[in-house]
């Protein structure tokens, strides 16, 4: 693996940065490593985003974004570039790699020769836009992969983007990170300019791993955040208990504190998870924010972590949540056709008055893996009975199968809680 870029030559500020790219590399530094931007040490603030204004993001002190595709949904690779330029973000811009996961046959000379063009054309056609900081090549391309001859695809493009854009370093994402998938990404694909890791319960075990296998580059961590669905507990019938957005919070904010801020060596860049909303085994569990576009706790913390102030205003915090009585990881059976009380609890620090919304929807049975797209199952209607302040009754007049409740508190300033509970019902 390259380090750093080519040579360290000194970087010139580009005369019109509204016109020229604004040059970006790598350089040792303090016995480690740090990124440059316009010849300057440049710390990067991110979250990778998706569906939420790039203003909330800026305006919480965020400075960079990443994508998952050049294009966005909503937004051409253009359309993002420019309006992060416009707020002052950065952007770490993803070149869309196939995996083989998803059927890409990486020993088909003409399938990867006409995926090296497709890269080489967003390259030529991007590369001088000064919001522009890192290329990303194919995200988590070893996520089930068994063919390596995929970072002999990624050199060729990283050695591509070197030949073509002397401005901007260039990297590729992994799903963890292993002594094997060290070892094939550092002969393979030597013209990647540093790694990039994603990691959620298991970041906190990365300090060990690089050490244990000897990596010394630079690497950003472009996905981090609430812990994984696979990594949680499960109810007896396999549904995984989701944390509550406060418990969340916290995890998010003891994962930059003992992890991320305590790394000054290596670790030159990360970009938090999710900022937007997506449906991944349920609508709640990576996005910083609820499918209303509300902020949560987590949102907080991370405008703390990145200004060194809480907001304003304060998002609701929830207590406890409970069906039946018994809480998440209680593995709660129902009988059909009976009412069943549940209750959340919440406080708002700002005293705000709180508003509620619930709802009871069928357990995923999706088994996509890998963040790919999963449909939202649908809310069933007549099942959720508001009694006010946080309390409901459920009926379980309903088919034998798996479910959950989920509960929201609002704060009418554009943030919220969450909380839910799977149950099954014989």
């Amino acid at each position: 693996m390259r380090h750093p870029l080519t040579a360290l030559v000194p970087l010139v500020l580009a005369a019109s940065v509204a016109a020229e790219p604004m040059p970006v590399s790598l350089e040792q530094y303090g016995g480690g490593w740090r990124l440059l931007r316009g010849g300057e040490p440049y710390e990067v603030r991110g979250a990778g985003v998706d569906g939420v204004d790039f203003e909330a993001l800026a305006a919480r002190g965020g400075n960079s974004l990443r994508t998952w595709a050049a294009d966005i949904p909503g937004r051409s690779a253009q359309e993002v570039l420019d309006a992060a330029h416009a707020l002052g973000l950065t952007v770490s811009l993803c070149l869309n790699i196939a995996r083989e996961r998803h059927g890409f046959d990486y020993d088909d000379p003409a399938a990867v020769a006409q995926q090296f063009e497709e890269a080489k054309a967003t390259v030529l056609k991007y590369k001088d836009h000064p919001a522009l900081l890192t290329w990303v090549i194919g995200n988590e391309l070893n996520y089930d992969y068994q063919n390596p001859a995929v970072y002999d695809a990624v050199n060729d493009i990283a050695a591509m983007i070197h030949e073509l854009d002397g401005n901007h370093p260039a990297t590729t994402t992994t799903a963890g990170v292993s002594e094997s998938l060290l070892k094939d990404i550092e002969t393979r694909a030597p013209e990647l300019d540093f790694l990039s890791v994603q990691l959620y319960g298991d970041l906190f075990n990365l300090p060990k791993y690089l050490k244990e296998y000897g990596y010394e580059g630079a690497y950003f961590i472009t996905e981090w955040g609430a812990i994984g669905h696979w990594e949680m507990p499960a109810t007896p019938w396999g549904a995984p208990i989701e944390q509550t957005s406060t418990e969340k919070a916290r995890t998010y904010k003891k994962a930059f504190d003992r992890v991320i801020a305590p790394d000054r060596t290596q670790l030159v860049g990360n970009y938090v998870f999710l900022w937007g909303q997506k449906q991944e085994r349920t609508p709640t569990w990576y996005g910083l924010f609820t499918d209303q576009g509300e902020a949560t706790e987590a949102v907080d913390v991370m405008s703390y972590i990145w200004t060194g102030a809480w907001p304003e205003n304060r998002a609701p915090q929830v207590l406890s949540m409970t069906l039946d009585r018994r809480p998440s990881g209680a593995g709660i059976i129902l009988s059909a056709n009976r009412t069943y009380a549940a209750r959340m609890r919440v406080k708002d620090p700002d005293g705000d008055t709180l508003t509620w919304r619930w709802s009871v929807k069928p357990e995923s049975r999706t088994q996509a893996h890998g963040g790919d797209l999963e449909a939202v199952p649908p809310d069933l209607p007549g099942v959720v009975k508001d009694l006010g302040k946080g309390r409901v009754e459920v009926s379980t007049a309903l088919p034998t199968g798996a479910y959950r409740l989920f509960g929201y508190a609002s704060d009418g300033k554009g943030s919220a809680a969450h909380a839910n509970i799977p149950f099954f019902i014989r």
